[in-house]
């Protein structure tokens, strides 16, 4: 960022107005469309999609109020004072409804139909101005999980694009080929009565690939993909960014860090930059170390910063447990016996292992027992990978052992448990804990303000050190639970958490 933004006053974000006596703004009912609502079940959605057609009809005046509906997300909301944003000279207010940022009435449809929301987070009400406000400068952001990026970026996206221009106009850069398909997911269904259509572009198994300079060009007006496929279509001609309005790095702390897709990422953005030099960026994640925010403040220069302080970044939400195991052996005995013994209507559990090996031989030994689970990693075809991940979302599977995968940004309600079988190691230093990666696993417990359970396993004096270096450097105290065959210890853990 240029050195004038970063000497600017710190939270140049106006309040928004007060209320008039007796006044009903937007945000203080819950808004459905009756009847209009499709509860048909829906089918996965195809590599390109079409938001459905515009409705001639729309009329945002015409919502009817239904107020016993409760459509409230609940969503892990920081301190207002804690939200720090850096703007340089231009003055932003807070939005308080979705009105308030001039949106379309057919991208409001879609977040009061289809996403169910009724006001942004205070998140959305601080970062949404800033993104769809001209001069539409550049964005790096840091919140939390749960709190309501992804509407965020998708709103940036929807907002920007000329619906009668079909060629791409927004792309979204993923880690991950889930979190491509689920961010397009929430962007079809947020875009529903837009018209707008969209493209990913994954890797897809070599049994069913077609080359892609064999493909038709894309024309879709928002791509969404992984940086590895994004740069074969720009390479191949086939995705052309001469009129691209906006560029969004989904977990931008992995997309720009040494050991992530720095290459990658830089050189689509240098690419995107010759074509069109006023494309908007916008940096999302929820976790930026020092090196990574230094890093991105230089690559994004004249642009907004908004960041939630590192006391609310705590892992407060969810409660933290650490269990003293013999073994490995005693492991598996704690996963079956207790925690899912004792919480059978627990909801969903993730459990995290380090590596592939560990994740197919734990997942052997939890279905020797006569558990059902599942398990993910990379090794695994990509198409049964969208399987696993289907039926998981899907409620069809309780047990999902995964990789770190699934640690960043993976979204899953019901998801109430996350254990961690192995604790994250950084790659290149596998004595020193991953900080950032322990904080997104246990973000993936507890979504939306639920309650959520942590627990980790620790057996050898490295993962005891390594444990111990996570408590002090989140200054957390993780509760011990010493005993590991006592069913009293693990009760009351599960009692505190609220979960039974």
């Amino acid at each position: 960022m240029a050195d004038d933004a970063k000497s600017s006053t710190d939270s140049t974000i106006e309040k928004p107005s007060e209320e008039k006596p007796g006044e009903v703004k937007p945000a203080d009912v819950k808004r459905a469309w009756a009847d209009e609502v499709d509860d048909a079940d829906e089918e996965e959605q195809p590599t390109s999609s079409t938001s459905a057609e515009k409705d001639p009809e729309l009329n945002i005046g015409s919502l009817k109020i239904d107020e016993n509906k409760n459509t409230e997300k609940f969503l892990d909301e920081p301190e207002e004072g804690n939200i720090k944003a850096v703007t340089g000279d231009t003055l932003y207010s807070t939005a308080a409804t979705f009105e308030d940022l001039k949106l379309s009435e057919e991208i409001l449809k879609g977040l009061y139909v289809d996403m169910k929301f009724t006001r942004p987070s205070k998140i959305q009400s601080v970062s949404l101005p800033m993104i769809l406000t001209p001069p539409y400068k550049d964005l790096i952001a840091q919140a939390h999980n749960g709190s309501g990026k992804t509407t965020c970026f998708v709103l940036g996206m929807l907002s920007r694009v000329d619906v009668k221009l079909k060629a791409p106009q927004a792309l979204c850069i993923c880690p991950t080929r889930e979190l491509a398909i689920q961010n397009i997911e929430v962007l079809n269904k947020m875009g529903k009565y837009t018209g707008i259509t969209s493209f990913c572009a994954i890797p897809v198994d070599r049994a069913r690939d077609i080359p892609i300079n064999k493909r038709s060009p894309i024309t879709d007006q928002i791509v969404v993909g992984t940086p590895g496929t994004i740069k074969k279509w720009m390479s191949a001609k086939k995705l052309s960014v001469g009129d691209m309005k906006i560029l969004v790095f989904d977990e931008a702390d992995h997309m720009l860090a040494e050991d992530g897709f720095k290459d990658d990422s830089l050189r689509i953005m240098k690419d995107i930059e010759k074509c069109t030099p006023h494309c908007q960026v916008l940096l999302f994640s929820a976790t930026f170390n020092e090196t990574v925010k230094n890093f991105v403040s230089r690559v994004v220069k004249d642009g907004n910063q908004m960041f939630v302080k590192k006391e609310e970044l705590s892992l407060d939400v969810v409660k933290q447990y650490k269990v003293n195991c013999p073994d490995e052996s005693a492991k598996i005995q704690v996963i079956k016996d207790k925690i899912f013994e004792l919480g059978e209507k627990l909801g969903q559990s993730i459990i995290f292992v380090h590596t592939r090996k560990n994740a197919d031989a734990l997942h052997k030994a939890l279905q020797d027992y006569g558990w059902q689970c599942t398990s993910i990693h990379g090794a695994i075809e990509k198409d049964h990978r969208d399987k696993i991940v289907k039926e998981f979302k899907d409620g069809l599977t309780q047990v999902l052992i995964s990789t770190d995968l699934l640690a960043r940004g993976f979204d899953q309600s019901q998801v109430n448990v996350v254990v961690n079988y192995d604790l994250p190691v950084k790659y290149e230093y596998p004595s020193e804990p991953d900080y950032e990666v322990y904080l997104h696993r246990c973000g993936r417990a507890g979504r939306f303000g639920r309650k959520g359970a942590v627990f980790n396993l620790l057996c050898t004096q490295k993962e005891h050190m390594l444990m111990g270096k996570i408590e002090n450097h989140f200054q957390n105290n993780v509760v011990e639970i010493s005993d590991w065959q006592n069913n009293d210890e693990f009760e009351s853990a599960l009692k505190a958490a609220g979960l039974i």
